[in-house]
């Protein structure tokens, strides 16, 4: 698994005599140190946590909280934050008190080179650890139930440390990508693998719900808010409290509904048509496009205030085409996926089919990729890659003969009835309304067993 490496330059300088602070903040800048300087403890620590990723210099004796005392209130939430003592005169039992509170280390003002090599040392202590954190938060999402995101290039690993970093945050997502990229693979995993996955996941394609009806849709409506409304209706955003909305093709929201949704956003209330109490939200914002939303703001098609307001974390999805490195991890793993489905074995991949792959231009990016696996699967690879002129995987269909996708498409359907009622040759008889001996013959020529389908 590849990880980005986590630069540690950041340092929080702790000291009550501003020449002290100004001597270091100078010194650490020109070593290339991204230093913040604090006269007192206190402020320091509200911008201390175990995400921190820099070390702190600190002095001993300060007024209202010693170093100590300090030393103390940082090791109760991350032991292993590196806390080096300044100190104006040397107590032995001040120096052996601090080390066994857990202090890095010491130095007696005036500052020396040594207190430079020491800084180094603490620095990559810092980043070693904070890379140990993300490989093991990275390793536990892999491992824990949910949606998966696949692939090993530098695009993919840079998105994901993008998704882990704010999965958790309370921050609305914007996910841009071409058709078939996985926006809402990208939602789910952002949903699943965060806090709110208890809670709903609510999908809502802006350009699928007819205009009248997408305000009471997405808010709610009152009874009598309308002809029919002969009881008072939920909304999407109240239903996903405490979880995720996610505003698929969010560029085909009409205008006239553009303004209301950001007043949602920036209340965190919606209020029901027809209705004049308002309700608090507790949800995550996801909004995907396939379009660049800006140009839209500069037609005029798409509201500024509202693109500004969903584009606070933007997650760029690559085209497959740019990320082929990952092609034959993914052809695999829905290869593995189709073989358990179909119960057929997985589609082997040759060099040479591994080179088709990679050749063709993917326009429909990986949801493409994964029919073609799907259909090696169900017909063969030979079969699901001859004849493939140009490189392009969507003739096959058109390469088969008139039997061939006859035989193709009823063993489909011999095949999902057979998974529907869990093997049992009656029911599959009678859905398919054909004889027992009839569909014996076809199992048979289909090489189909009924405890393929028995759990």
């Amino acid at each position: 698994m590849n990880t980005l490496a986590i630069d540690c330059k950041q340092i929080i300088v702790i000291d009550d005599e501003a020449m002290i602070r100004d001597s270091l903040n100078q010194l650490l800048t020109l070593e290339g140190y991204q230093v913040q300087c604090f006269s007192e403890p206190v402020s320091a620590l509200s911008k201390l946590s175990r995400r921190f990723n820099g070390i702190v210099l600190s002095d001993i004796n300060m007024p209202k909280m010693d170093g100590l005392a300090f030393l103390e209130q940082v090791k109760a939430f991350d032991s292993e934050l590196p806390v080096i003592f300044l100190t104006g005169f040397a107590d032995v039992s001040v120096a052996v008190k601090a080390m066994q509170l857990g202090a890095y280390d010491l130095f007696e003002k005036p500052l020396t080179e040594q207190l430079l090599d020491c800084i180094a040392r603490a620095s990559d202590k810092r980043a070693l650890v904070m890379e140990n954190r993300a490989l093991k938060l990275a390793v536990e999402k892999t491992s824990a139930p949910g949606v998966r995101i696949l692939g090993e290039t530098v695009q993919m690993q840079q998105m994901m440390h993008l998704l882990n970093t704010v999965i958790d945050t309370p921050a609305d997502v914007m996910i841009e990508g071409e058709t078939g990229t996985g926006k809402e693979l990208v939602a789910r995993y952002l949903h699943d693998q965060s806090n709110r996955s208890r809670c709903n996941f609510v999908a809502i394609n802006c350009g699928a719900v007819p205009e009248q009806l997408i305000e009471s849709e997405l808010f709610g409506a009152a009874s009598g808010a309308y002809t029919g409304a002969t009881q008072s209706r939920q909304g999407k955003f109240e239903f996903a409290q405490g979880g995720t909305v996610f505003l698929d093709e969010i560029e085909s929201t009409p205008t006239s509904l553009q303004i209301k949704l950001l007043r949602v956003l920036e209340e965190r209330k919606v209020t029901p048509v027809g209705s004049n109490s308002a309700i608090d939200l507790d949800v995550r914002i996801v909004a995907a496009t396939k379009v660049d939303l800006l140009s839209l703001v500069d037609k005029g098609e798409f509201r500024a205030d509202l693109y500004y307001r969903l584009n606070l974390v933007k997650v760029s999805i690559p085209a497959l085409r740019d990320r082929k490195a990952d092609i034959p991890l993914l052809f695999k793993h829905f290869s593995s996926i189709a073989a358990t489905r179909f119960h057929k074995p997985p589609a082997p991949l040759s060099s040479d089919m591994q080179q088709k792959l990679m050749n063709y231009p993917w326009p429909g990016n990986v949801r493409e990729l994964r029919n073609q696996a799907e259909r090696a699967v169900l017909l063969g690879v030979e079969l699901a890659f001859a004849n493939t002129n140009n490189n392009n995987p969507e003739q096959l269909s058109q390469d088969l003969s008139l039997a061939e996708k006859v035989s193709f498409y009823e063993q489909s359907l011999i095949e999902e009835a057979l998974e529907r009622h869990q093997g049992s040759i009656k029911e599959t008889m009678q859905t398919l309304q054909i004889a027992r001996k009839t569909l014996y013959d076809k199992m048979n020529k289909y090489a189909l067993n009924r405890d393929m389908f028995t759990d």
